[in-house]
């Protein structure tokens, strides 16, 4: 049998443009092996993985633990459902968590990803106020431009307007703050605008504020340094309940375990994925405090009204729990601390020499560069110029070049850069350089046109 090609249109890409990969001459590598921060596509060419294949792989590719991990646990027990009975590799996972997490984040129910782990949050905020006694506490917000994920609840919490139009009508219930983009602010003080919007739906019809430590979409934008506890102290004065989007920023993204813990902030409820297994196996959970644990053990009957076959999967487990060994042997948490500061400095370096540049935010491994046609007066680029600078240079460039990173448009043009955490400064510099080259002919081709 012959290899089958891409361009057969056989397989269809998530979130990538058919015109990419539906042809004679595909611009979308295909990916066959990896090592360390590095991957290799099937004509043998080398990239440095700028960005951890989606803010996912922490440990870095290669890893013979999470390999054997895997495969014992499959020799042993393959399979278990969480439905009625457990296993024990989602057992000591909970467990370990519960170690990590900030203050009595302790309980835990896993699903397959980021998206399933936003729906079971907004499912268990819901039914944890009408356990209580309160059932008209269905409104969820969310911030302008975050991405909460794809499945038709989590869609409904994305604040990415053109990615929840095509399925409209969506729940009624969804209600869009501002975001803390400091560069293009939206609000003066965007925790306040989330208390008008609680007041404006009517605090005994709101159950949850979600938010991401440091949102993604639109560039990582970081939070002011009250902003959290702020959050914090709000939603406990309206009974609303808080939680923290960490499908990105937990398992040391941000240096830490959680994002929660950089920003001194226990919320109710923290979503997360990828980073938990480094994405050597699908697995996402929910973690919840025990006044919520509470709540689902009030009566002999109840019990959380979810479920999914592979939540918890042993394998999955398995490879989380070898995962976390690796963070634990190798420091991966220190090796981000350490270098933190230092790529940051690396990337306002690269605002220094490039005019094209008009932000550099982020911290820990996770960082975006906005890029602007006039940086004095913070003009955007159009619609047909973001196009041919993100699509039609930056993007391919890079890749020319051996760097995989993110040419993001979803709010104002970014490039995202989120390495593994186990880059050391070699391998970061390497990044920049690349950058630093690709910018410089990105401003010669804006200059030109």
């Amino acid at each position: 049998m012959s290899t089958a090609q891409l361009s057969d249109g056989n397989l269809w890409l998530h979130f990538t443009r058919t015109a990419d990969w539906l042809g004679p001459e595909p611009t979308v590598p295909v990916l066959d092996h990896g090592e360390g921060c590095y991957v290799w596509d099937t004509t043998g060419k080398r990239y440095l993985d700028g960005l951890s294949a989606l803010f996912c792989l922490q440990v870095g590719y290669g890893r013979q633990e999470m390999v054997e991990a895997a495969a014992t646990q499959m020799a042993k027990l393959p399979f278990s459902t969480n439905w009625s009975y457990a296993n024990q590799p989602s057992i000591d996972l909970a467990g370990a968590l519960a170690q990590r997490f900030p203050g009595d984040l302790n309980r835990f129910f896993f699903v397959n990803s980021g998206s399933e782990a936003v729906e079971g949050a907004v499912k268990l905020a819901q039914q944890y106020h009408r356990l209580n006694g309160e059932p008209t506490r269905v409104k969820v917000i969310s911030r302008n431009y975050a991405y909460h994920g794809t499945t038709l609840g989590a869609l409904g919490v994305t604040g990415l307007a053109g990615l929840r139009e095509p399925f409209e009508p969506l729940r009624p219930v969804h209600l869009y703050a501002p975001n803390t983009n400091a560069y293009r602010p939206q609000h003066d003080d965007p925790a306040q605008a989330i208390e008008d919007l609680i007041l404006e739906a009517g605090p005994e019809n709101v159950s949850l504020v979600i938010a991401e430590p440091v949102q993604n979409a639109g560039g990582c934008f970081t939070p002011p340094a009250d902003y959290w506890p702020r959050l914090r102290e709000i939603c406990d004065r309206h009974g609303v309940l808080l939680a923290c989007d960490e499908v990105i920023t937990a398992f040391g993204r941000l240096g830490t375990w959680t994002g929660a813990e950089r920003y001194g902030v226990v919320p109710d409820i923290l979503t997360f994925a990828k980073g938990v297994t480094s994405a050597y196996a699908p697995l996402g959970g929910v973690a919840f405090r025990d006044h919520i644990a509470a709540a689902l053990q009030s009566e002999k009957h109840t019990m959380f009204v979810h479920g999914a076959t592979w939540g918890g999967h042993p394998v999955s487990c398995a490879v989380a729990l070898a995962n976390l060994e690796v963070f634990e042997t190798e420091d991966v948490l220190a090796n981000v601390q350490a270098n933190e500061d230092w790529f940051g400095d690396q990337l306002r370096e690269l605002y220094d020499r490039h005019e094209i540049v008009g932000d550099v935010r982020g911290t820990g491994y996770f960082w975006a560069l906005e890029l602007v046609k006039d940086r004095e007066h913070k003009v955007m680029f159009d619609d047909a110029e973001s196009e041919d600078l993100l699509r039609g240079f930056l993007s391919s460039r890079m890749l020319e070049l051996g760097l995989i990173l993110r040419a993001d448009d979803r709010d104002e043009p970014v490039l995202q850069l989120s390495p593994p955490l186990v880059a050391d400064r070699a391998v970061l510099g390497e990044l920049v350089d690349i950058v630093d080259q690709v910018l410089g002919e990105a401003q010669k081709r804006t200059e030109n046109t």
